[in-house]
């Protein structure tokens, strides 16, 4: 099929539109330059620490004990099951599976800015989701659908004078059974799949105008397991519906967020590559004596005649002379 041939070649540098001109080859490997851009996001490297700093903070403070009377328990009586996706598994699918996917790509291309931003795109992605939703969770103290179950293992109520309830269970289960707004395990999964989602629609080209809708059910995905993730916490009880709702919406938000830090979106005719992998082609460009041809590429109306007589308007990318890449990101034209 021509769309899988089209799909494979993507997996190099290079635009899907023909009148798109061609980068001079400038290899930018790890060993090339990996130490180079480790030191240029030092900073960021120091913040995704600080980052996981507070991660661990909010995972080990107490939630808001929240007021839970004997008549909200008829809906907080659900069965007391098990995690069909267990917790150790969610770093796996949502981290670890789509830096796998991002060292395949490195591998092919030899662009070790693509493979680090993405890498630190998504970790940040994770983290910035991950302290949002336990923020949120703490602050809330929402009670979990199977909570009457881990206040009252045995199935006896009491209820102070106030008409709160006086849990007799153990202190884990109560203290996590105060945590179900929002779903952690939802926003964690669309904060990475869905970062990985943005990706690989950009790599694909997945808005080039084409119609190839092959490529959306591949960018899809991602986002359908992630999807599915978030069905199985309402189904195993350990979330309302509303709570799933939220932590989808933020891991979506904050990945979206986070992928256009470091790539254009996905339907820009440059989605296919890092904002720094033209800043590094243009200095390229610049160290072999040819600055007056920038490879900054902008989107420039071009009128051309067409065999049938009319005349379209078509964006063709053209370089502008002795721009450079920081005026071309602050909106400076010449």
């Amino acid at each position: 099929m021509a769309w899988w041939k089209n799909f494979l070649s993507l997996f190099s540098f290079r635009s899907s539109s023909s009148r798109f001109r061609e980068l001079d080859p400038a290899a930018h490997t790890i060993k090339s330059h990996g130490a180079k851009v480790a030191k240029n996001h030092l900073h960021d490297w120091l913040i995704l620490l600080l980052l996981v700093a507070i991660e661990v903070i909010l995972v080990s403070i107490h939630p808001f004990y929240r007021y839970v009377g004997k008549d909200m328990m008829t809906d907080l009586k659900f069965p007391f099951k098990d995690n069909t996706v267990p917790v150790w598994s969610v770093p796996l699918y949502a981290v670890i599976l789509p830096i796998l996917i991002f060292l395949i790509i490195y591998i092919r291309r030899r662009d070790v800015y693509d493979l680090h931003h993405a890498i630190l795109g998504l970790l940040f992605s994770v983290l910035i989701t991950a302290i949002i939703t336990d923020a949120i969770k703490n602050g809330v103290g929402r009670p979990r659908p199977n909570f009457f179950w881990r206040c009252f293992p045995n199935g006896t109520e009491a209820y102070d004078r106030t008409g709160n309830v006086i849990c007799n269970g153990k202190e884990s289960d109560i203290r996590e059974g105060h945590k179900s707004f929002p779903s952690g395990h939802t926003s964690w999964s669309f904060a990475g799949l869905g970062f990985l989602a943005f990706y690989l629609s950009g790599k694909m080209q997945a808005f080039d105008g084409k119609g190839h809708v092959a490529k959306l059910c591949l960018v899809f995905l991602p986002l359908l397991g992630a999807a599915l993730v978030g069905v199985s916490r309402v189904n195993d009880y350990w979330h309302h519906w509303q709570d799933v709702f939220a932590g989808a919406l933020i891991g979506l938000v904050v990945s979206a967020f986070c992928y256009l830090q470091f790539f254009p979106p996905p339907y820009n005719d440059n989605g296919w590559g890092p904002y720094a992998y033209f800043k590094a082609q243009e200095e390229f460009h610049r160290s072999n004596g040819n600055a007056t041809q920038p490879v900054a590429i902008v989107d420039v109306p071009i009128e051309e005649s067409r065999p049938n007589g009319n005349n379209d308007i078509y964006f063709e990318p053209t370089p502008f002379p002795n721009q450079t890449y920081d005026q071309m990101e602050m909106g400076a034209r010449q």
